[in-house]
């Protein structure tokens, strides 16, 4: 599958075995996770000097740290005397760890043998150097470095000493998203689970709107969600389409957009109070549900789609300003761009807006291919000063702690997993034109693994 078959949109499937196999979760370890750039967290958890916390992926740790100057430095979580981890971290347990993190840090000294070692990984100590014939030098007793650079108010590492320069891995899709301001943003609430299925099925249940129709049936009476999706090399976008061209503008490939009904004023203020809602209070914020709602009043009966579209967002824009939230000029061709949600690859899922951002993170827990790493969190312009200080909670996965919607596609997720273990199951067939990030992903996977788990086009495919 190359890239011009995906634009083409040639049916496709790929096998389980990217799900299923402890080999292949195996095979991760070392052809994926070491190779990708894969986000940490934001810049703001590390707001000061000696501010700093861990990242574990599969086996491996990392420290990532603020120093002096203000830059961001990144280490291997061992100790190269024996192998001891610097920074001790607990299994993700439920309910227990998440990270390590601190503050005020001057060096890291080993817990096993007292090997000590500056905020530049330099070692600074080591008990009876002379015991090694005075044959240890600086390389061999360094902490491994690991490259550390930031995007879009989030903290990326990778791995690979050879990696390409994050802002070409983030390519088109962070110009795109650039134009919304991240950055600017801060977190609502942040989540987490440890869930029973493969960190693949967990990050596509959120890669397509498709399912909203089996999945969702609620939302069918305020909108509708037919979609498309496009590949952008690494990484793909989800968008809302449309069959009736009265609703075509550059806003209704997102969030921000006008519901099914006679009167648009109503149907729009409808859509978005129930989305915002059932997803825990995010992919939007309270400034739009209140500018919705005042359509009825601020609008004539007659007011086409577009006209409450503009009026909505013109209104939203000048309550938030008069707040001290200043939206970004996002162009109407970037808007129209940047749809509805992006997959990056190998691991996150941003739903976005210029106020607002839904974000997903998925990676694989210990040995297991049947269970992952759940993460969700909102991001939210806040006025200066009064963002909310949130830490990441275990939740399970249940409405009462994720909002109704969440807790439909955890409904799913496990089963999926179950299900393709089934030998009545011939293979995935994803919806060429709507669910092209999940194809994307594979493709893409495929790419670091080996050509484990490609894409193959079903026209020569042999079904049984």
């Amino acid at each position: 599958m190359t890239a011009a078959d995906m634009d083409a949109e040639v049916l496709a499937t790929y096998p389980t075995e990217a799900f299923l196999s402890k080999d292949y979760l195996a095979a991760e370890k070392t052809l994926l996770w070491p190779k990708v750039w894969q986000m940490v967290e934001r810049e703001s958890d590390l707001p000061n000097p000696g501010d700093w916390l861990t990242y574990d992926v599969a086996d491996e740790s990392v420290i990532v740290l603020r120093k002096d100057d203000g830059s961001l430095k990144a280490f291997h979580n061992v100790c190269p005397h024996r192998g001891r981890q610097l920074v001790s971290v607990p299994d993700m347990l439920p309910g227990k760890v998440h990270d390590v993190r601190g503050s005020n840090r001057r060096n890291f000294i080993c817990g096993f043998h007292g090997w000590t070692f500056d905020l530049e990984g330099q070692n600074t100590y080591i008990l009876d150097p002379q015991d090694w014939q005075n044959k240890l030098t600086a390389e061999m007793t360094c902490l491994s470095e690991v490259q550390v650079d930031t995007w879009g108010g989030y903290i990326y590492i990778t791995m690979d000493p050879d990696a390409v320069p994050l802002a070409e891995w983030m390519g088109r899709a962070g110009e795109i998203l650039s134009h919304f301001q991240l950055e600017k943003m801060h977190y609502k609430w942040r989540q987490w689970a440890i869930y029973d299925c493969n960190w693949k099925t967990a990050i596509e249940a959120f890669l397509e709107p498709y399912h909203v129709a089996g999945t969702h049936t609620q939302l069918l009476a305020y909108g509708d969600y037919y979609a498309l999706s496009r590949q952008y090399g690494l990484h793909s976008v989800s968008s809302y389409d449309t069959r009736d061209a009265k609703f075509e503008m550059s806003e209704s490939a997102g969030t921000t957009r006008a519901g099914k009904g006679d009167d648009p004023r109503v149907s729009t203020y409808e859509l978005i109070r129930e989305n915002y809602e059932t997803v825990n209070y995010s992919a939007s914020t309270e400034t739009l549900v209140n500018a919705a709602a005042r359509l009825q009043i601020e609008l004539p009966e007659d007011a086409t789609p577009q006209e409450c579209i503009a009026h909505w967002l013109k209104s939203a824009k000048a309550a938030d300003a008069a707040r001290g939230v200043i939206w970004p000029e996002v162009p109407p061709e970037i808007k129209k761009e940047g749809g509805l949600a992006w997959g990056l690859f190998p691991n996150q899922n941003i739903l976005h807006g210029e106020t607002f951002a839904l974000c997903y993170r998925v990676r694989p827990y210990k040995d297991d291919p049947d269970k992952c790493v759940f993460e969700s969190y909102a991001l939210e312009r806040f006025p200066e000063g009064e963002a909310p200080q949130t830490e990441w909670t275990y939740a399970d996965p249940i409405g009462e702690n994720w909002g109704s919607v969440l807790a439909q596609d955890f409904s799913n997720m496990q089963f999926v997993q179950k299900g393709m273990k089934s030998s009545g199951f011939r293979g995935p067939l994803p919806n060429p034109h709507q669910e092209q990030k999940v194809i994307n992903l594979h493709r893409n996977l495929a790419n670091f693994m080996g050509g484990r788990g490609a894409p193959t086009k079903l026209d020569v495919w042999p079904r049984n």
